[in-house]
């Protein structure tokens, strides 16, 4: 005879199915059947709408406080694109390293780039010639 669940196993099996999306997946996480994890969660369908409304409200928090950082962050990317730009740093600095560092920029800028023109279906000259740079790079590898 199969053992009975707590209500501790029971909330967490639906935390972890909330989490995971799953039957299968939280069933792994908890060591039981897929079947049970099912039955567990249409049995409590409150508290999976709790678990869910809650798991929303993180994610608008955490948005909401990367939002708020947003000036502290372009401050700093501006200091460090200064210091990418500085030519005796650049002199100093070996060609590989050179050359990783500006595939990544380039890689996020016209990743950006690409999705802003997705949105405005516009694109200047140099974002244009960044995103054909970009692309190249990425054909040569």
């Amino acid at each position: 005879m199969a053992a009975r669940l707590t209500d501790r196993q029971k909330k967490k099996i639906i935390a972890d199915y909330v989490q995971l999306g799953s039957y299968n997946a939280a069933a792994k996480l908890n060591g039981v059947s897929n079947h049970t994890v099912k039955k567990v969660v249409s049995e409590a369908p409150e508290t999976s709408k709790k678990l869910q409304q809650k798991k929303e409200q993180n994610t608008a928090d955490v948005i909401a406080y990367m939002e708020s950082q947003k000036n502290d962050v372009c401050e700093l990317l501006g200091l460090y694109i200064n210091e990418l730009k500085n030519p005796m740093k650049i002199q100093a600095a070996a060609l590989k390293e050179i050359a990783v560092v500006l595939g990544v920029v380039i890689d996020k800028y016209t990743k950006f780039v690409g999705d802003n023109i997705a949105d405005n279906q516009s694109e200047d000259a140099l974002s244009k010639s960044l995103r054909e740079l970009g692309e190249g790079l990425e054909s040569d590898e």
